[in-house]
């Protein structure tokens, strides 16, 4: 008589098997998008600090001309008054040389002048530099912390897909295929424009695979594929759904326009591009990669038109 089955040794049931799936892909994309937000930071910090390298370098050289014509106008104006080149005393005049005294004092004070506006500029760049340079070792950190968070939602999700193989093939594609819709033609789509050269792009890459971070060419994560396919008609975004989000018009749920981005969760961590009859295209997560999907697969967060 063979033993009675451990209920703690069971096998879990499908549904059971598509909450932890769907969890841990959503907690890895959270990971991933927020490590696109801090290489877009991280970027324009790298800018900020060359910009501040390029304003130092620009002082530099102005001191050195200031310098130049202070030495030149010392240099004549001892020459005038009957200084040597060196500025050695050629005249017996005791006037004269407390003319020229006077004369070299009012020089000095110029150029007192323009050292004190060059080092006042040079404080508060140094004060800049150094503000910027703290938010980037600050960014700096943040990725790594967030490359760590990503690894881990990456180990979870390997157990996950492990947890999947043991099912059977034809449950497995059952979850993975979850809110999968019939591919619809890019001609059918009623949009004109900068928004049907967008939906073109983004419909034909169903099927692709779904990479963290990657934004083509056969091979996106959800805000790479929106970026590149708006980029087709010629706008613009950055590689991140939360920056994403304030890239364009918002447009409420009732009045969305193939083309529109969509946004999903809180925070937003989705993104995908609407298509019109309640449908979206986007690039879903490892599993189920580019597909076309309902609009309500995920908590709806909003909307923007792009352009």
């Amino acid at each position: 008589m063979s033993a009675p089955t451990n209920p703690a040794q069971a096998e879990p049931d499908i549904e059971t098997v598509r909450d932890r799936v769907e969890k841990l892909l959503h907690q890895a994309e959270q990971a991933s998008e927020r490590f696109n937000d801090a290489r877009l930071e991280l970027r324009e910090l790298n800018r900020d600090l060359d910009s501040l390298e390029a304003d130092q370098t620009r002082q530099g050289d102005a001191l050195d001309g200031v310098r130049a014509d202070v030495r030149d106008a010392v240099i004549e104006s001892s020459r005038d008054r009957g200084f040597g080149p060196a500025g050695e005393l050629m005249t017996s005049d005791s006037q004269g040389f407390l003319d020229e005294l006077t004369t070299l004092s009012t020089v000095d004070g110029i150029q007192d002048s323009l050292l004190s506006d060059y080092d006042n500029e040079l404080e508060a760049y140094a004060i800049r530099l150094e503000q910027t340079e703290e938010r980037r070792d600050d960014v700096k950190s943040l990725k790594r912390t967030l490359r760590k968070e990503k690894e881990s939602a990456d180990a979870k999700l390997a157990k996950a897909k492990e947890l999947l193989s043991k099912l059977e093939e034809e449950e497995r594609a059952e979850i993975l295929s979850r809110g999968s819709g019939r591919v619809p033609a890019a001609g059918s789509i009623p949009a004109s424009g900068r928004a049907k050269a967008a939906i073109a792009y983004a419909l034909a890459q169903v099927g692709d695979a779904y990479v963290y971070g990657a934004a083509g060419p056969n091979a996106f994560d959800c805000s790479g594929l929106t970026m590149m396919a708006w980029a087709q008609a010629g706008v613009s975004l950055p590689h991140s759904s939360r920056a994403q989000m304030g890239s364009g018009t918002p447009v409420s749920r009732s009045d969305l326009q193939p083309g529109d981005l969509v946004f999903y969760y809180s925070p937003v961590s989705h993104v995908g591009i609407y298509l019109g009859n309640g449908m979206i295209v986007h690039a879903a997560n490892p599993g189920a990669g580019v597909k076309v999907s309902s609009v309500d697969e995920m908590p709806y967060a909003g909307a923007v038109r792009p352009g």
